[in-house]
Order: C-alpha cells, then sequence, then structure tokens
C-alpha cells in the first residue's frame, strides 16, 4: 500500500447516506452534506419540509442542487477500480457495495480491501498475520481435525496437512512445506504435460502419415478401379456387337436359305403347271391306253423332294445365354487378376506367427519351433493354466495385434477338417466353444472334407470352384475387417467388414481331430 493511502477518503465517504451505496450523481445541499440527487430529490417529495437527512437543518424553499464533481470523480473512480466484478474476490468487511479485496489473512480467515487492510499494516499485533493474494474459502484452507491452517505437504498420502498432523497420523510419513511440495507437484506436472504434448503431436504425425498413405491407397485403388471397370466395359460391349452380329449373321443366312427354298418352289410350282396342262389335254382323247402310259409318264416326272418338314426359323434362344456365359468367364478372369493383386498388397503386411504351448488343448502337439499342430488321441499332462482351451481342440498364435494390418498363411493341405481366424483376448477358453463375432471370434471352418462356412453370428455356408492348400488370413485392425484368401488359386474365400475391434487379436487355429488328417502348418509368407 502506497503513503498516500493514508489520505484517502474512507469507504463511508463515498457513500450515499440514504440509499447506502456508492454516490451515483452526486449533489451538495446548502449545509454541505452530499446525496444521490435522485436519492436526495424523492426524499424531499415524500416530506413537507426541505429538510437535511443528516444534519436536520430545514430549508424555507427547496434549494438548488449543486453537482459535487469532486466526489462523483472519486466515486466513479472508486468504483471502476475497486468495486469487486464477477469473478473476484470481495472484500468481507464492506456493507453495503462489496469493494475488491486486496489480500486475505490466513490468521483472520477474512479478505480486505484497500481500506480494510489499513489495521493489517500498522497495527503491530497484525502485522506478524500472513496476508497472502486474495482467495474465496479461506476455511478450506484449514484442517478439518485440529483447525490448523494446512501448511505442509505429505508427499506419501499427496494430502495437505497442518503442523498437528505431522505429529499424529502422518507422523512416519514424507512431510514438506507447501512451496516444496507445490515446486515438486509442479515439477512432475509439467513433465506429465510435456509427455502427453510429445505423445499427442507424435500422434497427429502418424495420423497425417497414416492419412497420405490413405490417399495413396485411395488413389491406387481409384486407378485399378477404373482400369478394372473399364477393361470389363469394353469386354461388355464387345460382347454385346458380337452378340449382336451373330444374330445378324444367322439372320442373314436364314433369309438367304428362305430365298433359295422359294426359288426351288417356284420352278417346281411352274413345273406342276405344266403337267396340269398336259394332262387336261389328255383328257380330250378317248385311246385309254396311251392315257395311261402318258400320266404314268407325268407322274414319274413330277417333284419328288418332300417339303414338309422344312423349317426356315433359325433357333435363336441361348444365344444371349452363350453370350453371358462367355462374359462371366471373362469376368472371372478379371476377378482373378483383381484377387491376386490384391494378394500382393496384403501379403506386404506379412508378420511372423507361431503357436503358444500356453493356449494349446492338451490333445494337440505343437511342434517345437511353433509352426505346426497337429491333433492326436492321448492327452498330454499340461497345467489347466487359464490361457488354455480345456474342451475344444485350438490353439492360439503367441502375437497379439492391436491397430495396423497383419496377414500369415497356413497350409491345410490333406486336411478333412480345419477351423481358421483371429479371436480377441478376453475369449472364453474353459468349456464348449461358439464361435461367432459376438463371442469374439472371427473365422471360417471346412467340415467333412467338402463343407466349407463362416462363423458369422449365423453360419454363412461357401460355395467354393476349388478346394484351398493354403489359407491367407488378413486383418486390418482400424477398417474392421477379416479376410481369407485361397492362396494358390488367387481367391476370396470369405470377408468379415463393419468389425469393431477394442481388444488384442490373436491368431487362431483349429485342428481337426479325424485321424486320417495330417496338421495344419504355418508357413512362410
Amino acid at each position: 500500500m502506497s503513503a498516500a493511502a493514508s489520505y484517502l477518503p474512507t469507504e463511508d465517504q463515498f457513500l450515499c447516506s440514504i440509499c447506502l451505496d456508492l454516490f451515483t450523481d452526486p449533489v451538495t445541499i446548502p449545509c454541505g452534506h452530499n446525496f444521490c440527487k435522485t436519492c436526495i430529490t424523492e426524499h424531499w417529495d415524500k416530506n413537507i419540509q426541505c429538510q437535511c437527512p443528516n444534519c436536520k437543518n430545514v430549508f424555507n424553499t427547496r434549494p438548488e442542487l449543486q453537482v459535487n464533481t469532486v466526489i462523483s470523480e472519486m466515486a466513479a473512480h472508486s468504483s471502476e477500480q475497486q468495486v469487486s466484478k464477477p469473478g473476484e474476490v470481495p472484500c468481507d468487511i464492506c456493507t453495503g457495495t462489496k469493494l475488491k479485496a486486496l489480500k486475505s489473512c490466513l490468521v483472520c480467515l477474512v479478505s480486505y480491501c484497500e481500506f480494510h487492510m489499513e489495521p493489517h499494516l500498522t497495527t503491530s499485533g497484525l502485522k506478524r498475520h500472513q496476508l497472502i493474494d486474495p482467495v474465496e474459502n479461506l476455511e478450506s484452507r484449514m484442517c478439518t481435525e485440529h483447525d490448523k491452517l494446512l501448511e505442509l505437504f505429505c508427499k506419501t498420502d499427496q494430502t495437505c496437512v497442518c503442523m498437528l498432523c505431522t505429529i499424529s497420523a502422518h507422523m512416519t510419513h514424507d512431510v514438506v512445506p507447501l512451496k516444496e511440495g507445490y515446486e515438486g507437484k509442479k515439477a512432475e506436472l509439467e513433465g506429465e504435460i510435456h509427455q502427453m504434448i510429445q505423445e499427442r503431436e507424435l500422434k497427429i504425425e502418424e495420423i497425417k502419415h497414416s492419412v497420405e498413405l490413405s490417399k495413396e491407397d485411395a488413389d491406387r485403388e481409384t486407378a485399378d478401379g477404373v482400369q478394372v471397370f473399364t477393361a470389363l466395359k469394353e469386354s461388355v460391349e464387345r460382347s454385346q456387337a458380337e452378340l449382336i452380329d451373330r444374330i445378324k449373321e444367322k439372320q442373314r443366312k436364314t433369309e438367304k436359305q428362305a430365298e433359295d427354298f422359294i426359288k426351288e418352289l417356284e420352278q417346281e410350282i411352274s413345273e406342276l403347271k405344266k403337267r396340269s396342262t398336259e394332262v387336261e389335254q389328255l383328257t380330250q382323247s378317248e385311246d385309254h391306253l396311251h392315257l395311261l402310259q402318258s400320266l404314268l409318264s407325268l407322274n414319274a416326272a413330277l417333284p419328288t423332294k418332300n417339303w414338309t418338314e422344312l423349317n426356315v426359323r433359325p433357333l435363336h434362344e441361348g444365344t444371349v445365354r452363350r453370350a453371358l456365359y462367355q462374359l462371366e468367364e471373362t469376368l472371372n478372369e478379371k476377378m482373378k487378376e483383381v484377387v491376386n493383386t490384391e494378394l500382393k498388397r496384403v501379403r506386404q503386411s506379412a508378420v511372423d506367427v507361431t503357436l503358444d504351448y500356453d493356449t494349446a488343448h492338451p490333445n494337440l502337439i505343437v511342434s517345437y519351433y511353433g509352426k505346426r499342430v497337429q491333433y492326436r488321441d492321448e492327452k498330454k499332462d499340461v497345467p489347466n493354466n487359464p490361457e488354455r482351451f480345456n474342451r475344444d481342440a485350438y490353439v492360439l498364435a503367441r502375437q497379439s495385434f492391436s491397430s495396423g494390418r497383419f496377414y500369415y498363411e497356413v497350409g491345410v493341405r490333406r486336411y478333412n477338417d480345419w477351423t481358421l481366424g483371429v479371436a480377441r483376448e478376453s475369449i472364453n477358453r474353459k468349456g464348449k466353444i461358439y464361435l461367432s463375432p459376438s463371442n469374439g471370434y472371427w473365422s471360417i471352418c471346412l467340415r467333412n472334407g467338402d463343407e466349407y462356412k463362416a462363423f458369422n453370428e449365423y453360419p454363412v455356408y461357401l460355395s467354393l470352384k476349388s478346394h484351398p492348400e493354403k489359407v491367407g488370413v488378413f486383418v486390418h485392425y482400424e477398417e474392421g475387417l477379416v479376410s481369407f484368401y485361397d492362396v494358390y488359386n488367387a481367391a476370396l474365400i470369405y470377408s468379415f467388414t463393419g468389425c469393431s475391434f477394442t481388444e488384442e487379436l490373436y491368431p487362431f487355429f483349429g485342428p481337426s481331430d479325424n485321424k486320417t488328417s495330417t496338421y495344419l502348418h504355418i508357413t512362410p509368407v
């Protein structure tokens, strides 16, 4: 507080004695007292006499009100500078308008404005009180148990304590002054914030990089898609043109054949009419022997071709169907090219997968290097740990994945039954296993040597053109995609799409318990 503070007017000198609030348009009456213009006017309006509310001096006529410019300016300045605003700590001593607190006393547990803080700066007993920048809820700075000031920090319990706490509940704890505790927590928080900032900056870079990769993928897929569909469109247009030409050519041949038949028929008709004329001429003769001989001769000269079964209408039915079959073959070839290209890309996400002995069912034999698994009738004596399947013959991989893409291939040749896919970490491994996405499994299987199906919420039976000898499994975690490929035939077997992955995913294997089967083999890509 400045030296000039002692010469400043007191708070009461800024208050109107009628409204008890800071002056608004202060005016002076002849006796020298000051009031708000509105307050004194309304006071005189309500009373018969014009009397001063303070000194009771009576005026015979209503005095002319004089604006007090000094008080007006000082009140306005005080209002601007010292009246407590929302969010500021008000003075606990002020009555009427609360002025802004300048300091809070940790001994008195009271906040003071500039005027009411004066005793703490001049009185010897109050000078020893600890003043801090104004704060609200000063009671919260007191220990609820000992009613003493919280001036220490217990690092053990991470809480503020008073002096008496250090000889009771916190006697053996690591206790330091508040400043030291603050500095330690500040350094710790700054380090944590700095680390969080770095992590988020790295994540931003990762996201930007992912977007760039996604754009590259999108551009490549678009270009490939345009190329494929352009080729298909050209193939369809070519097939359509060939179909129309084929039908037109068949119709042209039909019309030419019809013209030839009509010409031949017209010639025979002309010949028959000529014979008919000759017969009419013979009827005029009475020589029956001659007539009979002539008729026999004419009959032998008649056309002998049988036109009854002749049909010149071509069979157009099946022409479109055969053209579609041909188009289907072309489409299958294109599909195989697309899948082959797709396979080349997903194989770039190949990971090294090995089987986890600790998850294998007791009837499963896992090879030393963890690349093969086979079913045996006799159970091994192994611990029934929580990770192990104990009823259905399944095994998980050691590796798990919670982001990005991964791909692996499994040889299934000569197997009559098998199950392949991925499973989330929290799957149930005890008792009967029901394969479905809702239970944490995304898988396909072969049963009875020729029945393929995908285990969606309901089994989906698959119609495959050939038996896969090697199955590729591809997962895109963020896209929620699990795809299975027939590697040798470059064909897509089945895809789970729109999946929602929130846990670690493990490659999942189920060899057959059929004695004629051999083993599942994780092969190099």
